[in-house]
């Protein structure tokens, strides 16, 4: 997800009587990093699964080996794991996480290349029909970037509804686009929604409140459907976006209220995102490459 145009986070638009999340006012660095560590070791419901190496970007063909490596440092943190594409060595991540007792929630990457399209559909489904789909997603922000209309949506989406009936399907993309889009609201089997106060410009101190009214908005739109977050996270490093500032204390602060908040309410949640990703400085700017718990290296990173 990037900046949304049109999208800003406004104070005059929120009531923060009832922020909620942790008071960090009076804990220094020391105790703030301790506090991460904590919630970090406490379990995850879900983590966005990262997939490229320093030097890798989409297109590359990434091993199986180097899948089950990372697969092996999230582990112990998390019950799911999410994957974006199913082609090109993504398909690897359901299999290997099955394997680790994982569940996962697995994508078809979608865009206006139909050929690609297909492969990634075909794959999809037969990663399904293996056994290694919980959750699938089929397409993601596929609107929001206008590559593909409604129609041809609905249409990949009924056809992997109707060749993997037992799974759960649905499609991801940012929280306003279910209120946006009803018919697709409407053919999915639950609601998977991508939240990011960082990319409407939300002060560190507001973003919990913030989010959770974009999964307040979410959920009004799912009309009783199971609505997950799909991702959701701050930047450790880069330049600012309005009020929202990416710094290692920032991202630690959001990762536990996110957390509690999460747990509190038994809400799913993907964290956005395991191990940073030098590819995708081009893509967001400089905070591309820096929403990982784990740097490029795969250390952590407080």
């Amino acid at each position: 997800m990037s900046y949304r145009e049109g999208h800003h986070f406004s104070l005059a638009k929120h009531n923060y009587e009832r922020h909620a999340g942790v008071d960090f006012n009076k804990i220094p660095e020391d105790e703030l990093r301790a506090l991460w560590l904590e919630t970090l070791q406490g379990g995850m419901h879900g983590i966005c699964f990262s997939m490229y190496e320093d030097g890798q970007q989409p297109g590359d063909i990434i091993t199986e080996g180097q899948v089950a490596r990372r697969m092996r440092i999230l582990k112990p943190y998390t019950k799911w794991v999410r994957s974006f594409s199913c082609i090109e060595g993504n398909e690897h991540i359901p299999k290997i996480a099955h394997r680790h007792g994982l569940k996962t929630l697995v994508g078809a990457w979608l865009s206006d290349d139909m050929e690609t399209n297909e492969t990634e559909l075909q794959a999809l489904i037969a990663l399904g029909r293996e056994g290694c789909v919980d959750i699938a997603a089929v397409g993601n922000e596929v609107l929001y970037r206008g590559e593909l209309n409604e129609e041809q949506l609905l249409a990949y989406m009924q056809r992997v509804k109707e060749a993997i009936p037992n799974i759960p399907v649905g499609y991801v993309d940012a929280y306003y686009e279910f209120t946006n889009h009803p018919k697709i609201t409407e053919a999915c089997d639950v609601i998977l929604s991508n939240c990011y106060p960082y990319w409407e410009g939300c002060p560190i101190e507001y973003s919990l409140n913030h989010m959770q009214q974009m999964f307040g908005q979410a959920t009004d739109a799912a009309r009783g459907k199971k609505v997950i977050i799909t991702e959701t996270g701050w930047p450790s490093q880069g330049e600012r976006l309005k009020g929202a500032i990416p710094s290692a204390e920032n991202a630690m602060k959001y990762f536990i209220n996110s957390q509690v908040w999460a747990a509190k309410e038994n809400i799913e949640m993907f964290y956005f995102s395991s191990f940073d990703e030098s590819w995708k400085v081009g893509a967001e700017g400089d905070v591309g490459a820096y929403w990982g718990l784990w740097d490029k290296n795969e250390k952590l990173k407080f």
